[in-house]
């Protein structure tokens, strides 16, 4: 089971102090943030793509890049990564660089995106959303998984003996995700190819994401990739503990009531008891976070949203510490009664040896 953090990359006013951190500061942080989570254990590390304010994460194979340089175990990912507004072509090539110069140490998170005006600003059109996103990875697969490519869709100018360099490390892919907060046709995607489907759950009720998580399941195992419950299912959450409840309560109030997100909607408590977000003690967020089991079943990746709010870094690093604690306490609960036949999350060198038991199998039947 991997544990780890994922950044949307926001920059919001601290509603306690006013302040408003420079893009500098924001980025600056996340770097911190990250080497924070592998010192503190965590698996993995994900920042999203945007490109209008408030957010600053336009570029974030850069910035993985960077990470990737003071980081040695950390698993580097994409909260999202635009495959609507992006060239494959261009994600095939930036995404195989930073998996040579992090040594394998990445994969990503492809989705639609969920800011309108950004469709126009790379020349698409937002109502073409779902074919772009199912084209484009359809080309993108090819641009990994063929040395030579030839190629004509509906969405880019066609391709003609194309090879993307460099080509990915040891020959195998990035492992790809599927995010999605809505779509049924993004868990069809996902489960036709046989990659993992990520349902960022962190402001939707539950019972939402169960539908489109056992729909991915079932189509998973309908294309013969394995049982439904092998399926790799990624969640997202959020959370802010303190020593005891009545202190995080006190404490992130102010931040959600004002959060551009979810401000001045539901009220903290109905958000907490609706969706996965938990604003307590580290026993009550230990607690809600191993019942997502019930709901999804067994499942190889935990995301949580610690940077965001107007949060500022030293609350976000104490958080860190918090969530350090409580990481042997979720381990053993996850490990906890998972069948054997249900597999971990992929990384490079779970990947490489399946390659390499597939063509020797190859080699003793021909």
């Amino acid at each position: 089971m991997q544990l780890g953090i994922f950044s949307v990359s926001d920059i919001t006013t601290d509603p306690t102090t006013g302040k408003t951190p420079t893009e500098h500061e924001r980025i600056k942080a996340i770097v911190e943030i990250a080497k924070k989570a592998e010192d503190i254990g965590l698996d993995v590390f994900a920042i999203g793509e945007h490109h209008n304010e408030p957010f600053f994460s336009s570029s974030p194979t850069t910035t993985l890049a960077y990470i990737a340089a003071q980081t040695q175990r950390l698993q580097l990912s994409t909260a999202t990564t635009l495959i609507t507004t992006n060239d494959p072509v261009k994600i095939a090539e930036d995404f195989a660089m930073l998996q040579h110069l992090a040594d394998g140490r990445v994969d990503l998170m492809l989705g639609r995106g969920n800011t309108g005006p950004v469709y126009p600003w790379f020349g698409q059109d937002i109502r073409q959303g779902i074919p772009l996103a199912i084209e484009n990875y359809h080309l993108l697969h090819r641009l990994w998984t063929e040395h030579v490519v030839d190629w004509e869709g509906r969405f880019r100018t066609p391709l003609t003996s194309f090879t993307s360099t460099p080509r990915p490390l040891d020959d195998v892919a990035p492992f790809v995700w599927h995010g999605s907060i809505r779509s049924p046709e993004i868990a069809e995607q996902a489960a036709y190819y046989g990659d993992g489907f990520f349902a960022n759950n962190i402001f939707w009720p539950n019972e939402h994401f169960q539908r489109l998580i056992n729909f991915y399941r079932e189509r998973y195992e309908h294309y013969g990739h394995g049982k439904a419950r092998q399926a790799i299912v990624g969640l997202g959450g959020q959370f802010f503990i303190r020593r005891n409840s009545q202190d995080a309560v006190r404490e992130f109030r102010p931040y959600f009531d004002n959060a551009p997100v979810y401000g001045h909607g539901p009220s903290l408590e109905e958000f907490t008891s609706q969706t996965p977000l938990t604003v307590g003690s580290p026993a009550e967020f230990v607690d809600k976070t191993l019942r997502f089991r019930e709901t999804y079943g067994d499942y190889q990746r935990q995301l949580f949203l610690v940077d965001h709010a107007g949060l500022p870094l030293k609350t976000v690093l104490e958080q860190l510490d918090l969530l350090g604690e409580v990481l042997p306490d979720l381990r053993a609960g996850f490990a906890e009664g998972r069948p054997d036949d249900v597999p971990d999350a992929p990384t490079h060198a779970s990947l490489v040896a399946a390659r390499q038991e597939a063509d020797q199998d190859v080699e003793v039947s021909s």
